[in-house]
């Protein structure tokens, strides 16, 4: 235990030191980001609990969906907590800098696997579960809940994430062992493709299209019964969905029944950590020591890879191309990095999919009004999809020059130059990615012209803002010692721009949701509009436009300003 202790006190220390000043005064970057994660926060809360109320509302089946909801998201957290525990645990127990020198100390291998596991267990799950807990506590507010459930919640949560990780390492280590030495980092690619079969899976396990077409069962029995039939008694998230839903209810008044299932989800927990123990004595050294051996280069593909670098590095400079060429080469020769565009393929495939089966002709609503409605809110989930592939590849731009950083920074060329050279380089695939989306779910939608031209050009203006700040935070908080580029937006500068993006995305959406309102109500009963509404269309429009145009200029000025002034 003083081993363990030792290892992990070096993790404890350097989160203090970043949190806090020199004098013990946390800094002004925690008031800030403690600001803004609790104005995200409340709005998360605020949207779930209106859900909640609504489903409440439904008589007979209100209960039943609100639980159905509670299962679904537990499921699709469970399921995002293995994946992102997968991808950390590569990193924190074979690649990691400083393994060397911790294999080289007398501590034994138990201690030293254990201290990588609670590594893996803290970069994996804390961005999730924080991010998570305003859905479960409006849960608490809408029903009431006591303290108990708030304890339950806590420990529960925490019981899901010591499982979600255990699986993760016990796959990476097995992987790692079966893997030849050279292709560790191959590893990656297998992965993403399981995570692109599972993600179709647990899409269409959920089936939540179900929720908004109770009719196409023959009752209200067969409804209830089919949202049943998408949970397991044999997965975790099934234990913990049952004991938070009776601490809401008290449907369980003896507590037995809640008592089991905590018992079986954290035995569970700790027989995965003394299991993973037991498979580190015989694998894990053998695994590392594969690890740090050379990997064979794959020369496959060279031609067609300098041709598509000459065709991408014409507009540019002779300086800038030179930056340009060696990070699309950079990219394609790091199977963690291409490989997950197969992720991205996935995940456009099931965005795209979810809209082709909307019942919408089963709403009471009329149908080009909801149609276009949908298709008014689509845009802003758009571009939320959009924030998170940018965080992963945008903001991480700067950040992988890695230490040789100081060579552009020493040579001729300009940092104004550099940032929008990397600017434009990722402007456009983001822009093909938007537009594909934006059109591909418009088109199943059948909105109406007016309204795929809107959201075809504020995706347009949306993406232009969206990778300028992504550029600039990652040149605002730059992290050029990383172990794993995959790691850099997880901290927090990853986590401002999430948060700053959202509230960009957010006011261009309000700005332009009264504009589309008057226009469509305008068209629907034939009333021409005034000249007030006139004036408020066009300044509303222009509102929009200038943020856009101010996201763009004054967020890639900061970032120039900030690593000019880096050191």
């Amino acid at each position: 235990m003083r081993d363990l202790n030792l290892l992990i006190r070096p993790r404890l220390l350097g989160f203090r030191n970043q949190l806090f000043l020199s004098g013990g005064r946390p800094g002004k970057k925690v008031f800030f980001m403690g600001g803004l994660g609790v104005v995200f926060c409340a709005f998360m809360f605020i949207l779930c609990a209106r859900v909640l109320i609504y489903f409440q509302s439904v008589d007979v089946i209100g209960d039943f969906l609100a639980r159905y909801l509670l299962s679904m998201v537990l499921l699709t957290f469970f399921s995002l907590l293995v994946f992102s525990h997968i991808i950390t645990a590569l990193s924190n127990l074979y690649l990691a800098k400083d393994l060397e020198l911790c294999h080289s100390t007398p501590v034994g291998i138990e201690a030293l696997f254990l201290s990588r596991v609670f590594y893996t267990f803290v970069d994996g799950s804390w961005m999730l579960i924080i991010f998570g807990a305003p859905v479960f506590l409006a849960y608490g507010y809408v029903f009431s809940a006591g303290p108990m459930f708030y304890i339950t919640l806590f420990h529960m949560n925490v019981a899901m994430a010591v499982i979600a990780a255990q699986i993760a390492v016990f796959v990476t280590m097995l992987l790692v062992h079966l893997f030849p030495a050279q292709r560790t980092r191959d590893i990656i690619l297998l992965l993403s493709i399981f995570m692109v079969i599972a993600l179709y899976l647990v899409f269409r396990f959920l089936r939540p299209e179900r929720l908004v077409n109770p009719e196409a069962f023959f009752g209200v029995l067969e409804y209830v019964n089919a949202l049943k039939g998408t949970d397991s008694p044999y997965l975790p998230t099934h234990w913990i969905a049952e004991t938070l839903w009776g601490s809401l209810t008290g449907h369980r008044g003896t507590g037995l029944g809640r008592f089991f299932e905590i018992l079986l989800t954290w035995s569970t927990a700790g027989a995965l950590v003394v299991i993973n123990v037991w498979v580190a004595r015989g694998i894990y050294f053998k695994g590392f020591s594969k690890s740090q051996e050379a990997k064979k280069r794959l020369a496959g593909g060279k031609q067609l890879l300098d041709l598509f670098i000459r065709v991408v590095v014409r507009p540019f400079g002779g300086d800038l191309s030179a930056i340009i060429a060696k990070d699309i080469r950079a990219f394609f020769r790091d199977n963690a990095q291409w490989s997950q565009l197969l992720l991205l393929g996935a995940l456009v495939i099931v965005y795209v999919y979810n809209f082709s089966v909307l019942p919408l002709d089963k709403s009471p609503m009329r149908l080009d009004f909801l149609q276009n409605t949908v298709a008014f809110l689509n845009m802003g989930l758009a571009a939320f999809v959009l924030t998170a592939v940018s965080a992963r590849f945008v903001f991480t731009a700067v950040s992988a020059e890695g230490e040789a950083y100081w060579i552009v920074r020493t040579s001729p060329l300009k940092i104004k130059r550099y940032l929008w050279g990397k600017y434009f380089l990722f402007l456009f695939p983001m822009l093909i990615l938007a537009e594909v989306l934006i059109i591909a779910t418009n088109y199943f939608l059948d909105v109406t012209g007016f309204m795929m031209f809107l959201s075809s050009v504020t995706m347009f203006l949306m993406v232009m803002g969206i990778v300028a700040l992504g550029m600039s935070f990652g040149a605002m908080y730059p992290n050029f010692k990383h172990e794993n580029i995959a790691q850099v937006s997880t901290g927090f500068g990853g986590a401002l721009y999430m948060i700053v993006t959202s509230l960009f995305i957010a006011v261009v959406i309000v700005l332009e949701a009264g504009p589309v309102y008057i226009l469509f109500m305008s068209n629907a009963k034939g009333i021409p509009v005034d000249a007030y509404q006139w004036v408020f269309i066009i300044v509303s429009f222009f509102a929009a436009l200038a943020i856009n145009v101010f996201a763009v200029f004054k967020s890639m000025r900061m970032g120039e300003r900030a690593l000019e002034e880096h050191e």
